[in-house]
């Protein structure tokens, strides 16, 4: 890779972080859990690809980043579904207990 492509590398994905931020930022609390699992979502697909570009590395550069990304997409990945399956529960309704004759028999 030339310089120039790996500044403008760097500028998009500056540009994306910075962006992202921002969305997210002004998203309202009660939206937080449908948007996680969007973003749970987005975040698989991004391992998908990590994982072809480990399968095609052709250099020990291309392995390292490649094997990083797995390593964070996969963290990101089931990191997201397990806050999103905790607040979910927030939201599950309390069990009720059986009244006392139901019990007995």
């Amino acid at each position: 890779m030339t310089g120039d492509v790996i500044i403008t590398s760097l500028f998009v994905f500056a540009l994306a972080g910075f962006l992202g931020f921002e969305v997210i930022r002004k998203v309202p609390k009660l939206l937080h859990t449908p948007l996680m699992a969007l973003t749970n979502a987005l975040s698989a697909i991004a391992l998908v690809g990590s994982l072809i570009v480990l399968g095609h590395a052709e250099t020990t550069y291309s392995t390292i980043l490649g094997f990083i990304s797995v390593v964070a997409s996969t963290i990101n990945v089931v990191g997201g579904f397990l806050i999103t399956d905790k607040m979910l529960k927030m939201f599950r309704k309390p069990a009720r207990p059986k009244p006392a004759e139901e019990a007995g028999s």
